[in-house]
């Protein structure tokens, strides 16, 4: 791996949507992307809130929690990929509680530490871009 992944220099700069609806994660999340050099759009609590950022709003990559508010994320995910934006789920459950549809995108296992996150973005991102 290059010393810019390392470091976080890939992520820099990049726009991140965050979909999380408990306060305290949101808030790590926010913490750990500003650290990487991103720009945190939302965060959103709620399925509405987070469509209308995808719909109004410059994003290079999101963070979607799997369950928001009792509600599965699926219609954040389904107007992320029309817009052709890339996404890692977040979920305590694991890969097992993915729609088959999107199991082929990155997983971050709740808990996780800020090396994950930083991996799981750069795959989604590295993704998007050689697509």
């Amino acid at each position: 791996m290059s010393d810019s992944a390392d470091n976080g220099q890939d992520l820099q700069g990049l726009r991140v949507l965050v979909v999380e609806d408990e306060a305290a994660i949101s808030l790590l999340l926010e913490d750990m992307l500003l650290d990487f050099g991103c720009e945190v759009i939302g965060p959103a609590a709620r399925l509405s809130a987070a469509i209308d950022a995808v719909n109004r709003e410059t994003i290079d990559l999101a963070i979607l929690d799997v369950n928001v508010a009792g509600e599965p994320i699926y219609p954040v995910a389904d107007a992320l990929v029309e817009r052709g934006i890339a996404f890692v789920f977040s979920t305590g459950y694991g890969s097992a509680g993915i729609k088959d549809a999107y199991r082929d995108r990155p997983v971050l296992q709740k808990p996780f530490a800020q090396h994950d996150l930083k991996q799981k973005l750069l795959l989604a991102h590295r993704k998007a871009t050689a697509a």
